[in-house]
């Protein structure tokens, strides 16, 4: 017999498939884990700060000195201002009468209105007309003294107007209130004079409205002359405001100064530059006509003030007369009040530009 021989199947073991679950509960409990473990470690005291250490200050070293670098200089040209018209730059007046039109190109001189002769040329010569009277010299010294740019500080036209005098005042040609400031200067005595812009060298200075200029013609010279003089009237004649370049130049001061013969009326140079033509042209067509000789306040200082009204007195005991511009700046305001009351005691006479101008003219055999 076959044996049968029976084959023992063993019992299988099959392991269970994982369900997806399980994993996402394994997962959030190790984030859970993680969280605690951070939290905890945050929460627990951190180890004492460290005690602070001394740092050593550093030596400084110095440094090797730099190599000196040459800087190229550049000189810039200035226009020079002659220092004569230094006096004459003042403040802008705080109300300007207004600048005639400009005259049309085409006009011609023939044109032009006459001009308004004032009375005197009726008669005798305007700047005697007008002219303060005063009494003999005697043989003493004489002196003028002579304050232009008036008018454009009315608060110091007001001042100037109480000095003791008799003053020579120069009103600016264009300042305002002009008729109430020379009828108040006329009753305190003064003579009266109008101070004429003109063309200075420096194109920086600005010599204001209405000014006389080397670029005009002979028509435009004529017209504004012509409106500076119509501003007011009892005065005996000009002398320029500014004017360092167009005082220099022949035909314009001829164009001037032979409307002033017509006038009657004198002209004195302010000599803002010392090529100025003024006289050479007013003693050539017999204009009475005199030059300043000391500017009193190109320095506002007192003591400067007092010095050049010393050698204003030197110049009257050397040559019998003497002739001053200033400016009623307070300062020589100041300065000039006291002087004008001791002058006579020093042996001066006190005298309005038109003496001296009236001696030169006897001198040269003129009459004006």
């Amino acid at each position: 017999l076959k044996r049968r021989t029976r084959r023992r199947s063993w019992p299988s073991f099959a392991l269970p498939t994982p369900s997806p679950h399980l994993w996402v509960n394994l997962g959030c409990g190790a984030a859970a884990l993680a969280v605690i473990a951070v939290a905890t470690w945050l929460a627990l005291p951190g180890p004492p700060p460290a005690p602070p250490v001394a740092m050593a200050t550093p030596v400084p070293v110095p440094l090797p000195p730099a190599p000196e670098r040459t800087m190229a200089r550049i000189t810039v040209p200035i226009p020079a201002i002659p220092p004569d018209e230094r006096g004459e730059i003042s403040a802008p007046a705080p109300q300007v009468a207004a600048e005639p039109p400009p005259a049309p190109p085409e006009t011609k001189l023939a044109a032009l209105p006459p001009p308004v002769l004032p009375p005197a040329e009726r008669g005798e010569p305007a700047w005697l007309r007008y002219a303060v009277s005063v009494p003999p010299a005697n043989g003493r010294p004489e002196i003028a003294i002579v304050l232009d740019d008036v008018g454009v500080d009315r608060k110091g036209a007001e001042r100037a107007v109480t000095l003791p005098g008799p003053l020579t005042l120069s009103f600016m040609a264009y300042a305002d209130d002009l008729p109430r400031l020379t009828e108040a200067a006329h009753r305190a005595g003064d003579e009266l004079m109008v101070h004429v812009p003109m063309q200075p060298i420096s194109a920086a200075e600005d010599m204001g409205p209405n000014g006389l200029s080397v670029d005009l013609s002979r028509d435009e010279v004529l017209r504004r002359l012509r409106w500076d003089l119509g501003r007011f009237d009892g005065y005996v004649g000009i002398n320029n405001h500014m004017g360092s370049r167009f005082t220099a130049d022949a035909a314009g001061m001829t164009w001037v100064l032979e409307e002033l013969k017509k006038r009657g009326l004198l002209f004195l140079d302010s000599r803002t530059i010392g090529n100025s033509v003024g006289i050479e042209v007013a003693r050539k067509l017999g204009v009475p006509h005199a030059g300043r000789d000391v500017f009193l306040d190109n320095e506002l200082d007192a003591h400067a003030i007092a010095a050049r009204l010393a050698e204003v007195e030197e110049i009257a005991r050397q040559h019998g007369s003497a002739i001053a511009i200033g400016h009623p700046h307070d300062v020589t305001l100041d300065v000039l009040g006291p002087w004008l009351a001791a002058v006579k005691g020093k042996g001066f006479v006190l005298v309005p530009v038109s003496a001296i101008v009236r001696q030169h003219t006897l001198l040269a055999g003129g009459t004006g």
